[in-house]
């Protein structure tokens, strides 16, 4: 087992918690991961959800909450690596990535669209950057751009595969035909040999994540063989004695089976992959669930037109209101048996490295 090295950055533990909204992975389950070694990953998703004013100015919420969870985070880790991940596809995205970056982050992971002008926004601030790709086409657009515009390549590079939770990086038909992980590793080489070209080109290694899916021991090996330098965990770490999740947000993935784990539709028309329960019913059986006052979380959103308030679905999953909410999860959620900590899921992924 090699350590994860960005520059001066070093993770011990070369797995990355993925960054899961809203308030799933915050500084508890952040800090608990960096403690272990490994990096630690706040999701700034509508991070401020608990705060008083959240409904009356959710941006002042969003950016107090941004340092609350990395201070939270950094008191149980103080040496470990702590990042946030940003979400491309967020209103006021350039203030979140600066909150981040003044809080003192390691790292910003960032997706769900392409970063292309992530380091015009961070200027010369010392934070890593990992931007997050699913195809060989996107991993060419965001390495030309910051080249061309930037002259700079990310710190890390994120491959983030169909196996994923939440918001995916495909079109339907797509995840349709990399649905058979086989079939995906040829696009994961492909996209290795465009990071590889960009390594010669600036003289200099890109580190290389990935991402859907992998939550055992024979997985990560799997993927360290195709020849990237740490993988990215989330559903995993859900069920985990220090997810900040509500318990049955948790036990909703114990007691999931296979044939529960589905594709919707986000209300901005992003696929997703979330375990079926009420709420996803009553949608599907065409009902516009009634939701609050927008909070302007997400471009492309239409109050008036969307069949539910992605905010609202994903707040009552972080509080365990089990049947009123949009419960995402990667495609092995329901492999899930106990509750574990965090150090066992560590210790188990890295047994085989």
């Amino acid at each position: 087992m090699k350590p994860l090295k960005m520059g001066n950055i070093e993770a011990k533990v070369p797995v990355i918690q993925g960054g899961m909204g809203i308030g799933i992975s915050l500084g508890g389950l952040a800090g608990a991961v960096a403690l272990e070694g490994g990096i630690g990953i706040i999701s700034a998703a509508q991070i401020g959800y608990r705060e008083p004013d959240f409904d009356t100015d959710t941006k002042a919420a969003n950016l107090r909450a941004i340092k609350k969870e990395y201070e939270k985070a950094r008191a149980i880790a103080p040496e470990g690596v702590i990042g946030f991940n940003l979400m491309v596809a967020m209103r006021h995205y350039e203030d979140y990535v600066r909150s981040a970056v003044e809080a003192g982050a390691d790292l910003i992971v960032s997706g769900a669209g392409l970063p292309t002008d992530l380091p015009g926004i961070v200027e010369d601030a010392p934070v890593k950057l990992a931007p997050i790709v699913s195809t060989e086409k996107s991993a060419k657009v965001i390495l030309k751009y910051w080249d061309k515009k930037y002259n700079r390549i990310p710190d890390l590079l994120v491959i983030e595969g169909p196996h994923a939770g939440g918001h995916l990086g495909f079109a339907r038909e797509k995840l349709t035909e990399f649905d058979d992980f086989p079939v995906y590793i040829e696009e994961i080489k492909r996209i290795l040999a465009v990071v590889k070209g960009y390594e010669e080109q600036y003289g200099k290694k890109i580190p290389t994540a990935l991402g859907g899916g992998i939550d055992t021991p024979e997985r990560v090996r799997e993927a360290m063989e195709l020849g990237v330098d740490a993988v990215q965990v989330a559903t995993r770490f859900v069920t985990t004695k220090e997810c900040d999740a509500d318990i049955r947000y948790k036990n909703a993935y114990i007691e999931a089976k296979k044939e529960d784990i589905i594709i919707v539709k986000s209300p901005v028309g992003m696929p997703g992959r979330a375990i079926n329960n009420e709420m996803i019913k009553r949608v599907a059986a065409g009902e516009k669930i009634p939701h609050s006052p927008c909070h302007r979380c997400l471009h492309r959103c239409n109050p008036a037109q969307i069949p539910y308030c992605i905010t609202d679905a994903l707040i009552h999953a972080a509080k365990g209101e089990i049947e009123d909410a949009l419960l995402f999860c990667g495609a092995n959620a329901y492999k899930a048996e106990r509750i574990e900590t965090v150090k066992e899921v560590i210790d188990d992924l890295k047994k085989l490295l």
